[in-house]
């Protein structure tokens, strides 16, 4: 009950937003990059300094794979930068799986302002960068998080990598406004769509999809909606995750990615 009183509170201001400011407002909500304080570099990773195909600089942490094992390319949620992922990047990195952590334009070091063909544009940049030096999308695993989860989707729709690994997905950004808080026409004014359940049919690869049947922020049933869209996706349950915690609520969680980046 309390998750869903939160949940109609967010999505109410919201709302608000919307209303006092448009465009702008929405955007400033779904992408609070200014809200996040910059974390120190972590130790071992190899920074990379990208230019998307618009122009804009782009920043991706690396821990390098062994010779010809997997790749996970993560996608971060609105609330992280590449930083705060370290720890999840060193636990798959010892699943002998290498790990690049993207970081949208707007957010961390990275330049530009945020927007959904824009987060498009850095995900490119980052996927031409492992291309380049010969890892092809056969030895791409895609991996998003939350909003992370529209980005990794999308690159997989266009046949940028070879599985997809989905953590609380949502089948798109107005579903999400529209469930919580039924007399917001999100549908309306939301322009960074996001819309994974449109491209369901599209994605033709082995999908692992991740989510807490107790989350407050994105219901458990559009996991289960894109797990039965996707061809072939395997739903991994979490009883009792919410949103934000389901690496803590399932210890065994980092070894079924790997296992699935893996096979």
């Amino acid at each position: 009950m309390l998750g869903r009183l939160r949940r109609c509170a967010l999505l109410v201001a919201l709302a608000t937003a919307v209303a006092a400011g448009g465009k702008i407002a929405t955007r400033r909500f779904l992408f609070p990059a200014q809200d996040l304080r910059p974390l120190p570099r972590p130790r071992g990773f190899v920074e990379h300094q990208l230019v998307a195909y618009d122009g804009v600089e782009v920043r991706a942490l690396e821990l390098a794979a062994d010779l010809g094992a997997r790749v996970v390319v993560h996608f971060h949620t609105n609330r992280e930068t590449a930083e705060g992922l370290a720890d999840l990047a060193r636990r798959l990195h010892a699943g002998n799986l290498g790990v690049v952590l993207v970081e949208y334009r707007g957010y961390g070091r990275s330049r530009g302002t945020p927007t959904e063909n824009g987060v498009y544009a850095d995900a490119e940049a980052v996927l031409d960068m492992l291309a380049a030096r010969g890892i092809g999308r056969d030895r791409i695993v895609l991996s998003g998080a939350s909003l992370g989860t529209g980005v990794a989707a999308e690159m997989a729709r266009r046949g940028r990598g070879a599985k997809l690994v989905l953590v609380t997905p949502y089948t798109s950004i107005p579903a999400v406004i529209e469930d919580a808080a039924p007399f917001v026409p999100a549908s309306l004014f939301v322009e960074d769509r996001f819309d994974t359940l449109a491209k369901a049919p599209a994605i033709d690869v082995p999908t692992l999809v991740v989510h807490g049947d107790a989350d407050e922020i994105v219901p458990f049933w559009m996991g289960e909606e894109l797990a039965h869209r996707i061809r072939g996706a395997v739903l991994r349950r979490v009883h009792g995750g919410r949103h934000g915690d389901l690496f803590a609520r399932d210890p065994a969680l980092v070894d079924a990615i790997a296992e699935h980046a893996r096979s």
